[in-house]
């Protein structure tokens, strides 16, 4: 019962995204939901992390900057195509997340958050001192990327690119979660303790999946820059990294479908207030504050609690 509501869910969102390029007439709009979903991917990679295993991480930007990076230097520098480029990046994320996450892990509560915090700000210190290869605070453009053939360069193409990318990661976080893997991060999350005690090996797992969180990021950081085609030290930003853990917490921690809409919710809501000229900054904490409160598991969980349904 449980897979097929999971799979009936994921038809309706790939349906979603495949009308909408037809409904949507406007670029302003189908940019807003291209960001949309690749904020999404990044955050559902987060929330695996934060939400299902309990694990902070303030610096998460830093490893969408290393992405990102690698697909303007690797090609701009060194003659590479922006397809290995990408996975370069990634590869390079995975391992420096994994070589970092043991010492890291055996911080707790706010020592753990500050020294995530001081990863991202490192990558970003990097990022804008060595001018020669990254163009320093100015950033660097990044060449047309071609996939199969076909040269990327409208928003509908990108379009297609990301919306499988965000269904192919709603499936993956789904099945992840439902998995034995997943069940082992949620008594992890619950008690670290108690799930050594059952035989979880409790440093394997949050070093597995700091490393995926990490190499979604990096994928989206390479997206992100080619679909923009600009890339700058902002990418890895430390108010970036607070702008997706925050998606995380409004859309609901441990919950797939609250990952999307926190990433929808945060991208989009900017861009309304937008109208309310010197006032938009205010409006949205405001708007932030009231959601913590009156729904502070989140928006996606309260929901769910209160009509009697998982909110994964």
């Amino acid at each position: 019962m449980r897979k097929t509501s999971m799979y009936i869910s994921l038809g309706v969102l790939a349906l979603a995204l495949a009308i909408a390029p037809f409904v949507i007439s406007n670029a302003f709009y189908l940019d807003l939901v291209i960001r949309i979903s690749m904020n999404a991917i990044v955050v559902l990679g987060l929330n695996l992390l934060v939400g299902f295993a309990g694990q902070i991480s303030l610096g998460h930007a830093g490893f969408l900057g290393i992405g990102a990076y690698a697909s303007a230097v690797l090609p701009t520098h060194f003659g590479w195509h922006p397809l290995p480029a990408m996975l370069a990046g990634a590869v390079i994320c995975g391992l420096l997340a994994a070589a970092i996450a043991r010492p890291i892990f055996r911080l707790k509560g706010h020592y753990l958050a500050m020294a995530t915090l001081g990863l991202g700000i490192l990558v970003n210190i990097v990022l804008r001192n060595e001018s020669q290869l990254t163009g320093g605070p100015d950033g660097m453009p990044l060449p047309t990327m071609g996939l199969f053939g076909l040269e990327l360069s409208s928003d509908r193409h990108w379009y297609w690119v990301v919306a499988i990318f965000l269904v192919v990661s709603v499936w993956a976080s789904l099945n992840l979660i439902d998995s034995p893997f997943g069940r082992a991060l949620r008594a992890l999350h619950g008690s670290e303790v108690a799930s050594r005690v059952v035989g979880v090996n409790v440093v394997r797992y949050k070093v597995t999946i700091f490393t995926m969180s990490a190499v979604f990021a990096s994928i989206m950081g390479s997206v992100m820059a080619h679909y923009v085609g600009m890339v700058t030290p902002g990418f890895a930003d430390f108010f970036h990294s607070i702008e997706l853990i925050t998606m995380v917490v409004v859309g609901g921690m441990a919950s797939v479908w609250g990952s999307l809409l926190g990433a929808a919710l945060l991208t989009a809501l900017p861009q309304a207030l937008a109208t309310f000229e010197g006032w938009e900054t205010v409006i949205f904490g405001a708007i932030l504050m009231l959601f913590m409160i009156f729904l502070p598991k989140g928006i996606v969980p309260t929901l769910a609690s209160k009509f009697g349904k998982k909110g994964d």
